[in-house]
C-alpha cells in the first residue's frame, strides 16, 4: 500500500451539504481493474468498485465484506424503522462527528425518501439541536447522544422515542444505524477527505 506523499490539489467543501461530493484517499487504493476476485467479491455490490474508499477497504476483503453486509442489513432490512429515519440517524451522527462526506450521502437519502429535504437541510445547517418536529427531534437527539458518548444514551432517550411513536423494533433499528455510522465515520475520517467535484 502506498502513502500519497504530496497533498492533492482538491477543493474542500466549506460547509455541510446534501450535494454529491467526491472523496480523496490518503493511501493509494488499488485500481478497479487490478482488484483480485476475492476483493471484487468483498465489495458485495460490483458498482462499489467505482469508489476509491471501497477499493481501499478491499485491501482487507474479509473485513470489507462483513462491513458491507452489516451496512446493507441495517439500512435495507424490511420492517421496523422507516428507511428515511435510518438515513436521518446516519446524517445526524455524521453531523456530530464532522464527517462531511457521509453527512452529504445520508442527508440526501433522508431528504429524498422522506420528501423533507428542507428539514434535512436545516439539520445540516443548524446541527443536531435543530427543530425538525418531535419524532425527528427524538431520533436526532438519541443518535447524537449515542455518538458523542455511548453511555450518554439512556432511558430518557428511549422514553422520548416511545412517546414520539417508535416501537421496540424501530428503536433497535435506530440504535443499529447510529452505532454503525458512528464507527463508519471514524473509519472514513481516518483514511481521506471529501472534495467538491470539479467540472
Amino acid at each position: 500500500m502506498t502513502v500519497i506523499d504530496e497533498e492533492p490539489q482538491i477543493v474542500r467543501p466549506w460547509a455541510f451539504t446534501a450535494k454529491e461530493l467526491g472523496w480523496v484517499p490518503w493511501l493509494e487504493p488499488p485500481a478497479a481493474d487490478e482488484l483480485s476476485p476475492e476483493q471484487v467479491a468483498s465489495l458485495v455490490q460490483r458498482q462499489r468498485a467505482a469508489s476509491p474508499y471501497f477499493r481501499l477497504l478491499s485491501e482487507d476483503p474479509a473485513a470489507l465484506e462483513a462491513r458491507t453486509r452489516a451496512d446493507l442489513d441495517i439500512f435495507h432490512a424490511a420492517g421496523g424503522l422507516p428507511r428515511a429515519e435510518r438515513e436521518l440517524a446516519a446524517a445526524a451522527v455524521s453531523r456530530v462527528n464532522g464527517c462531511v462526506f457521509c453527512a452529504s450521502v445520508h442527508a440526501r437519502f433522508a431528504g429524498q425518501i422522506s420528501h423533507r429535504p428542507d428539514a434535512v437541510a436545516t439539520l445540516l445547517e443548524e446541527g443536531v439541536g435543530a427543530d425538525l418536529g418531535e419524532r425527528w427531534n427524538a431520533v436526532v437527539e438519541a443518535s447524537a447522544a449515542l455518538t458523542a458518548t455511548p453511555v450518554a444514551f439512556g432511558p430518557t432517550h428511549v422514553a422520548r422515542l416511545r412517546a414520539a411513536g417508535l416501537g421496540a423494533l424501530e428503536i433497535s433499528d435506530l440504535l443499529h444505524a447510529a452505532a454503525f455510522f458512528s464507527w463508519a465515520n471514524r473509519l472514513m475520517l481516518s483514511l481521506g477527505e471529501p472534495e467538491v467535484p470539479q467540472g
